[in-house]
């Protein structure tokens, strides 16, 4: 993953369509430092979840990454950042509750962790499974897909990011 999000910053920053901070320019990096195993465990412990391993392996690559194509893709949050949608957002699961059709959105989304996109157009959610045995659903979020753009994991959502950047 950590060449991929490599990739991702020397292309954005090259491409010179948004702005980046003159040490994101210097460093070709559009992330921070790694967050330490015990703030990612912090943060499990208060929100009463074992985050999947992909997360786990971006957070110890880098704690936070600056969105490289603002108003498209959300900037990732830092592990201290992360919460429950429900805490951050609950008029929007309201809205979509309104509608007896989008219900089980509306239930995925009170479930749903925000690690992405908080105070900008999107979002990036993770979605706890209901069953040990079941996987974790990884959501770009935003009102003008409209609704939810799943992954397949953290990776693939960067390669997508990434495959973005390139046909720009």
């Amino acid at each position: 993953m950590k060449k991929i999000l490599k990739k991702i910053s020397e292309t954005a920053i090259k491409q010179g369509e948004f702005s980046f901070t003159t040490e994101q320019v210097e460093n070709k990096w559009l992330g921070n430092p790694p967050a330490a195993p015990a703030e990612i465990t912090a943060a499990e412990t208060r929100l009463g979840i074992t985050f999947p391993a992909d997360y786990k392996e971006f957070l110890l690559i880098t704690n936070g990454f600056k969105t490289p194509n603002e108003n498209v893709d959300p900037s990732f949050s830092k592990i201290g950042d992360v919460a429950f949608l429900k805490n951050v957002d609950s008029q929007l699961i309201e809205i979509w509750a309104e509608n007896e059709e989008l219900l089980d959105v509306a239930i995925k989304l009170a479930r749903s962790i925000i690690v992405g996109g908080v105070e900008e157009e999107q979002y990036f959610l993770l979605i706890p499974p209901l069953s040990e045995n079941a996987d974790w659903e990884y959501w770009k979020f935003a009102s003008w897909i409209p609704g939810a753009d799943p992954y397949e994991g953290l990776e693939n959502y960067f390669i997508n990011v990434l495959d973005f950047l390139k046909s720009a």
